[in-house]
């Protein structure tokens, strides 16, 4: 053994002592180091030039192990120091830019565009990145000066008067306060249509798979049927998706009060003017103009997925049927047609994806939910209760022209005429209210009625004045046709973003290249 250990110079080492020779083995170390020394420290490569065995203390740490990084001169490369009104000048402008909807970012810049989410990032405070346990508690805690609002009883006295003054009982959620003697019914589950884990599911697939992201608002009550949880997903989530309104039934509703929403809305997000209809269809070639461009942004893809989202029965599959021009999708008049998602092709690089009815939680009362067209007419136990709402929302001489029906003092009197009238009796010769009240919000809901949310004023008021009369049929008066330019423009080449489209951002985003099947369209607005 003796002799074996002499002749190897790599594991053992001699030492000489007064009573003879004796070895000492060499360590892990030592021998790790003299493998460095005698191999130069080179990495071992194959043909291709690929790594097969790393240099000693070049090897990849394994996870959890200690290591030491090699210093790198790159690190202090590339740096520049700007000041404080330079930085805060850029990240107004760039955040202006960003925040445009009009806009879209092309390539990646080399700008540090993360300076412009500093603020939400010490939003939160994190007390334990500024003060560990070990500081505060235990024996080496170092206590601080407390920081108190009043250094005087005077101002003690004052801050207290300021709290009492803004003391709100309504919001004191500690305060004792005397049960009511009675209670509102548990809302039935038929009012949580849309809103089930699996309907969820669905529509976190068609955003997850879609690069443009449609959302279709009716145009008789846009903000009743716009999904604002949705819109902050998107944006805080998945900000490189695009989002743009559509707003179905344009054609149940004035032209000043289009045009006066696609004004508001286009400040948000681009928005298009929509009537769909396989054979009598409008701005359909707007909107395939417009995903057109969208394709043309995403060149570097095979193709590209358009999803449709928003509230049930705002038209998400008639869209997809009139862009197709021709039945690819299941529709009904009714809600919750569409159970699962499905993928449409439209043409050789743009897809559709066709998504459930979503109805985001809000505080809206059963009778806002069943005039929304959320809650499908004949599930509804009690349909009657819900007339007087539509009575309200509904002016007396479309009524009467509808069902031809003079004078009524109250709804119970209206659908007991309307029921006499119908022919809807029940034995005895009494009036069948529920079947009644059941016909009139099938037609509330299918557009029979003439109805709409009147939008909210602006400071400077459309060139159409709204003096267009709706007919009892849902029809409205003669509607211009416009034109815009929605061409691509070339700034990709030297730029960071494009503006995209220019569908009139000062008014309205309303259509068109036009094409055959689009007979009308929606009166511009200044």
């Amino acid at each position: 053994m003796g002799k074996t250990a002499a002749t190897s110079k790599t594991s053992t080492e001699k030492s000489g002592t007064t009573s003879g020779s004796t070895y000492k083995m060499r360590d892990k170390a030592t021998t790790k180091r003299l493998q460095m020394y005698n191999k130069g420290g080179k990495v071992v490569r194959n043909r291709d030039g690929r790594v097969v065995k790393p240099a000693p203390f070049q090897a990849r740490a394994k996870s959890g192990e200690v290591a030491r990084i090699e210093p790198n001169r790159k690190w202090f490369g590339n740096t520049k120091v700007i000041s404080q009104d330079a930085l805060q000048r850029f990240q107004e402008e760039l955040g202006k830019t960003m925040r445009d909807p009009y806009k879209v970012v092309m390539k990646q810049t080399g700008l540090p565009i993360s300076l412009l989410k500093e603020t939400a990032k010490h939003t939160r405070v994190h007390t334990l990145e500024t003060e560990s346990f070990s500081t505060v508690f235990g024996p080496k805690a170092q206590r601080k000066r407390p920081n108190l609002k009043a250094s005087d009883m005077e101002s003690l006295v004052e801050l207290t008067q300021q709290s009492e003054a803004q003391y709100d009982t309504s919001k004191d959620s500690d305060l004792v306060k005397d049960e009511p003697d009675f209670k509102d019914e548990t809302r039935d589950s038929i009012f949580s249509k849309g809103q089930s884990k699996r309907i969820w599911n669905e529509l976190h697939k068609v955003i997850d798979s879609s690069d443009v992201v449609v959302q279709v608002l009716d145009c008789r009550n846009p903000m009743g049927t716009r999904s604002k949880m949705v819109e902050s997903f998107i944006r805080k989530e998945r900000g490189h998706k695009h989002l743009v309104f559509l707003l179905n039934k344009c054609d149940l509703v004035p032209t000043w009060v289009t045009a006066r929403w696609i004004t508001l809305l286009s400040k948000e997000f681009p928005t298009l003017a929509f009537h769909a209809s396989v054979t009598n269809s409008f701005g359909k070639g707007a909107l395939i103009h417009l995903l057109r461009q969208f394709a043309k942004l995403h060149s570097d893809k095979k193709q590209i997925s358009v999803g449709f989202i928003g509230y049930p029965n705002v038209g998400k599959s008639s869209i997809i049927n009139t862009l197709r021009q021709k039945k690819v999708c299941s529709v009904a008049p009714i809600p919750g047609q569409t159970k699962v998602w499905q993928y449409v092709t439209l043409m050789k690089r743009i897809y559709l994806i066709d998504c459930p009815g979503v109805v985001c939680p809000t505080d809206d009362s059963e009778s806002e939910i069943v005039l929304k067209g959320v809650v499908r007419v004949e599930n509804l136990k009690d349909p009657a209760d819900y007339i007087p709402a539509v009575l309200e929302r509904v002016k007396p001489e479309y009524m009467q022209k509808t069902y031809h029906i003079s004078t009524w003092t109250d709804a119970t009197d209206f659908l007991e005429q309307l029921a006499a009238r119908m022919g809807r009796l029940l034995k005895g010769g009494e009036p069948d209210v529920s079947t009644v009240a059941k016909v009139v919000l099938s037609d509330f809901q299918r557009g029979k009625l003439p109805y709409f949310v009147p939008p909210p004023p602006l400071s400077q008021q459309p060139t159409a004045e709204p003096n267009s009369e709706i007919q009892p049929n849902g029809s409205s008066s003669s509607i211009k046709d416009t034109s815009v330019d929605t061409s691509l423009p070339s700034s990709s080449q030297n730029g960071d973003a494009s503006i995209i489209p220019n569908v009139h951002q000062d008014s309205m985003a309303a259509a068109n290249h036009q094409d055959s099947s689009d007979p009308v369209g929606v009166v511009e607005a200044s």
